[in-house]
């Protein structure tokens, strides 16, 4: 397929613009470019086919298998898209609520009533919508163990993460001043409980952890390392990245955790990717309800409104309403599906990620061979023997028309291969799957070169890693 810039001929025209009938005033000299950018020339109709084109070049949960671990790349159903169209609320104007909270009641009411279904789900006594992403919320959550610890007087400079953990949770950490210290995965695939002990002191402010972990393990002894932090005065944060395993079965909140934070566009219905839309919405318990960002929204009298009466909140993390379309689309998807709905969900989840778990363990080595939940992580490090990589097999899995699981991460895992395939998969997929990943098992024993020349069934194939690296082209030159 050619470059749009290769398809432009001299004199095409598809649109034309109308004289403009405002004054106008000279632009400074300063912003003006010294010449023309050479853009392309084209019809309408050019323009048209090459972009219909191109997306129908693109690789979607809607068209194919997507087992994207840990990130939850799952289906989500149409119906929360329709709610998200609803003319009430897809025309509001953001600034409305800051001038009439009469005329926004409904997107209020919305927004509050999210935040009271989270804090049900999680155990958490209060919610913000607020954070526009993960990471974000990561943020939100570690300004708000800074403000308690600052409060309280607490002289704290650490923050535990196990060696699993999203690489996300020690630059939060370290955003917020702390330094990191990380605890190595024991033989179990948790974080090592013994060393943890030995690391804890007066000096931790938090420890972070996902929980299930990265690795797809729930730890059996999350209550005493919620118990131990709490001994010495640290707080526990959960990175709810992976809540999609534990819907209905698990609140963070009852086991010790005192922060949370969900990706309400993994676990809720946003189809996560493409570099969003997200929302990161935190979750607190007891004290710590004081510092969450303002305004909050309360309901007084049967109005809802917007409080910023809250001396010792740690301010805006952005507008209040956050990104609302997630946020609308989650209150759709939590109603949708209620209690028992969610709970299918988690053990949906599990029961897809453990059938390939077993059904894959004979070809591909699996380090921590447990139960897992969502997710299950193999090692190519059998296929290596015969030099073939995780790489070779993420490739491969193109041209079998799935996209790749995530590969080399987590990275306590040579050659890693995460494998998330959601609930909503049916068995004819995860078999076609299953059959395709041992297909490669068998490849890569017999034929390895045939995994090394993949993908050939794309418009882009094998591309030299390194010379992209040390010499990437970021501009079409003509």
């Amino acid at each position: 397929m050619r470059l749009i810039f290769e398809k432009g001929k001299k004199g095409r025209c598809g649109i034309k613009i109308p004289k403009s009938d405002v004054p106008s005033r000279e632009f400074p000299s300063r912003y003006k470019r010294k010449k023309d950018p050479p853009l392309p020339e084209l019809s309408e109709l050019d323009v048209v086919r090459h972009f219909t084109r191109l997306s129908q070049l693109n690789f979607c949960v809607d068209t194919n298998f997507y087992p994207l671990g840990s990130c939850t790349m799952k289906y989500n159903p149409k119906f929360t898209e329709q709610v998200e169209r609803i003319s009430g609320f897809s025309n509001l104007h953001p600034l409305l609520s800051y001038i009439s909270e009469e005329a926004v009641q409904g997107a209020l009411e919305v927004i509050y009533e999210t935040e009271r279904l989270l804090c049900e789900i999680t155990g958490m006594d209060e919610f913000t919508t607020q954070p526009l992403a993960g990471a974000h919320g990561e943020l939100t959550g570690l300004l708000l163990i800074s403000a308690y610890h600052r409060y309280k007087e607490n002289k704290k400079r650490y923050v535990i993460v196990p060696d699993s953990s999203h690489g996300t949770n020690p630059a939060s950490s370290s955003t917020c001043g702390y330094e990191t210290i990380v605890i190595p995965t024991d033989k179990d695939g948790c974080m090592d409980l013994r060393l943890y002990k030995e690391r804890l002191s007066d000096s931790v402010a938090a420890v972070m952890l996902t929980c299930p972990n990265t690795l797809g393990i729930f730890n059996p002894h999350i209550k005493e390392v919620c118990d131990l932090a709490h001994s010495v005065g640290a707080l526990m944060y959960y990175d709810g990245a992976n809540l999609n395993a534990i819907l209905g079965k698990v609140r963070p909140g009852d086991v010790g955790f005192d922060v949370v934070h969900l990706n309400l566009h993994k676990t809720f219905s946003t189809p996560h990717g493409g570099g969003g839309p997200g929302s990161g919405p935190v979750g607190v318990k007891g004290e710590i309800c004081n510092f969450l960002p303002i305004p909050r929204i309360i309901k007084k009298d049967g109005v809802f409104r917007l409080d910023f009466n809250r001396p010792n909140s740690i301010g805006h993390i952005s507008p209040f309403f956050g990104n609302f379309s997630v946020i609308l689309k989650t209150y759709a998807y939590i109603m949708l599906l209620g209690r028992e709905g969610l709970i299918s969900v988690s053990e949906h989840a599990v029961l897809n990620a453990n059938y390939i778990r077993a059904r894959l363990k004979g070809y591909y080595e699996l380090p921590y061979d447990r139960i897992c939940m969502h997710e299950c992580v193999f090692s190519a490090s059998r296929q290596k023997r015969y030099g073939i990589r995780a790489l070779d097999i993420a490739k491969y899995l193109i041209d079998k028309g799935f996209h790749p699981p995530t590969i080399y991460f987590p990275t306590v895992v040579k050659e890693a291969l995460m494998i998330e395939p959601t609930e909503t998969e049916s068995k004819e997929t995860l078999d076609r799957f299953i059959s395709a990943m041992v297909e490669i098992a068998n490849l890569a024993k017999e034929r390895p070169q045939a995994l090394k020349d993949a993908p050939k069934t794309t418009p882009v194939k094998r591309l030299d890693e390194v010379k992209a690296a040390r010499e990437p082209k970021l501009r079409w030159e003509g």
